[in-house]
């Protein structure tokens, strides 16, 4: 069914068990070396700004409060924005974290707010445009994962202390620290090898370190010795392959399954449904509304949009219920 990051709620992060920036290595064990492709049903919750978590937020209070609980799922993917709705899924009820969505975002005052808004989108056009011609000069999606987490190393080292500044940002968005006992997979890319990497509970990575990790777009994200890039590198923002073995899938994408990359890479959502479904899954996907498509993409960072991505979302899910019901359950 095609349908035409995020300040939820707060929490005092935990302990850092292993400190960004020491000599000792963290281990980092890659969770597809542990996936078992089996289960019934599987939610994949893709990239896409702050308007996009608001969005995929919406989207499942929509679901949950007309009676369909996506919660339930038997195992949770999630990549940048998902990442963190993933993780703020694991804490909080849809409900809660809808109505922190919905709260505005404090403007400063007079011209400096018409400013501000006019100016948000200019980073995002900046690091589109960047990261666009680094997609150009790439051979393949390999090498575009190691270009981009050379280029997200430089900057990296450019910028002193941003991944513990991130990380305090990220924490404040998570309401619990913990992993939760389900199934969950979040997305990143190793910025030093370009190698695809999955984190789970039991990669020996803290929930706040593996969101940030995957929600790293820009410069890389340190955890003990490694770096890591946005899990929109892996492959696509939504990373649906991973759901491979469950019998159900639902996908929701702020993005709608647009991809920046050259077709014939076959990243795209679209490849990944095919494969899917050869495989012997049902698929469902969720895009946003052609008229709410204007919040997302160069927009996606805006604050002020927040709420009515998650107000569009939550409309979209419970007018999608009805039709997903018998799929899900």
């Amino acid at each position: 069914m095609n349908t035409s990051s995020s300040s939820p709620l707060h929490s005092t992060p935990t302990t850092v068990t292993h400190r960004r920036g020491s000599d000792e290595p963290l281990p980092v064990v890659d969770a597809t070396s542990r996936l078992h492709p089996t289960g019934q049903r599987a939610l994949v919750l893709g990239g896409g700004g702050s308007t996009g978590n608001a969005w995929l937020i919406g989207v499942i209070a929509g679901l949950s409060d007309a009676g369909l609980d996506a919660t339930t799922a038997d195992l949770t993917i999630g990549t940048s924005a998902g990442a963190t709705a993933a993780a703020q899924l694991a804490g909080a009820t849809p409900a809660e974290l809808f109505a922190a969505a919905l709260a505005p975002v404090p403007q400063r005052p007079g011209a400096q707010a018409i400013t501000d808004r006019r100016n948000s989108a200019k980073p995002v056009v900046d690091h589109m445009d960047r990261t666009a011609r680094i997609i150009a000069d790439s051979e393949d999606m390999a090498d575009m994962r190691r270009r981009m987490g050379a280029a997200a190393i430089d900057m990296a080292e450019a910028m002193d202390g941003a991944s513990a500044r991130w990380r305090a940002t990220v924490a404040t968005r998570l309401p619990q620290q913990s992993w939760p006992e389900r199934a969950v997979l979040l997305t990143a890319v190793d910025a030093q090898t370009g190698e695809p990497v999955v984190f789970d509970r039991d990669s020996g990575v803290e929930l706040v370190d593996a969101v940030a990790a995957s929600c790293a777009s820009g410069f890389a994200y340190s955890i003990g010795n490694g770096r890591y890039i946005d899990g929109g590198y892996r492959s696509n923002a939504e990373n649906a392959d991973l759901a491979a073995g469950h019998a159900r899938v639902l996908v929701l994408s702020p993005f709608g399954g647009q991809t920046r990359t050259p077709m014939e890479w076959r990243m795209h959502l679209a490849a990944q449904i095919d494969a899917l479904r050869g495989s012997g899954s049902r698929v469902e996907t969720v895009f946003p509304e052609s008229d709410s498509e204007h919040m997302f993409g160069v927009n996606a960072m805006d604050l002020s949009l927040r709420p009515a991505a998650a107000q569009a979302g939550f409309d979209q899910g419970r007018a999608l219920a009805g039709q997903l019901r018998e799929f899900w359950q």
